[in-house]
C-alpha cells in the first residue's frame, strides 16, 4: 500500500481542489493506493495552516504515514526536507485531487528534485509546470 498526501483547499476528498502551497493549505487529503486502485480517502485539517513553520509540515506529513506528497508548489529546500523523511515530492500539479491522482498512477505526474539548476529565493511563487482542469 502506498498512501497520497496531496495538499488540499477543501474538505471534499477526491473532488476537492488543490491547493496551489504544500503548507498553506487548510487540509491534506490522505489516499491509500494497492496496486493502482484507491482504497481509502480521508481529510485531515492541517494544524499548521494559521502557523506555518518550516520544517513541520514535513514532520505532520510523515506523521499520518504518507510515502508521497502531491502539492501544487514547492521550493527545493522544502523538498529536500521531505526526501529526508522518505517522502516523494511531486509539484506542479492544479486541479483535483482526483484527476491529479489518475495522472500520478498513470505516470504522467513525476516527482519533483530539491536540487534547483539556478537560484531561486522566491519559494512562493515557484510552481513549475503542470496541467490545469
Amino acid at each position: 500500500m502506498t498512501k497520497i498526501a496531496f495538499s488540499s483547499d477543501d474538505n471534499q476528498g477526491l473532488d476537492g481542489q488543490m491547493s496551489g502551497h504544500f503548507g498553506r493549505c487548510p487540509f491534506y487529503t490522505l489516499v491509500d493506493v494497492v496496486e493502482g486502485k484507491i482504497q481509502n480517502v480521508t481529510v485531515v485539517e492541517n494544524p499548521l495552516y494559521n502557523n506555518h513553520q518550516p520544517g513541520q509540515v514535513p514532520a505532520f506529513v510523515r506523521s499520518q504515514n504518507a510515502e508521497v506528497m502531491i502539492a501544487g508548489g514547492m521550493g527545493p529546500m522544502a523538498i529536500n526536507l521531505f526526501n529526508g523523511y522518505g517522502i516523494e515530492v511531486v509539484t506542479g500539479y492544479m486541479g483535483t485531487v482526483r484527476n491529479v491522482l489518475d495522472a500520478y498512477l498513470k505516470g504522467e505526474a513525476k516527482g519533483a528534485s530539491g536540487c534547483a539548476d539556478h537560484e531561486d529565493h522566491d519559494h512562493e511563487h515557484h510552481h513549475g509546470q503542470g496541467f490545469m482542469h
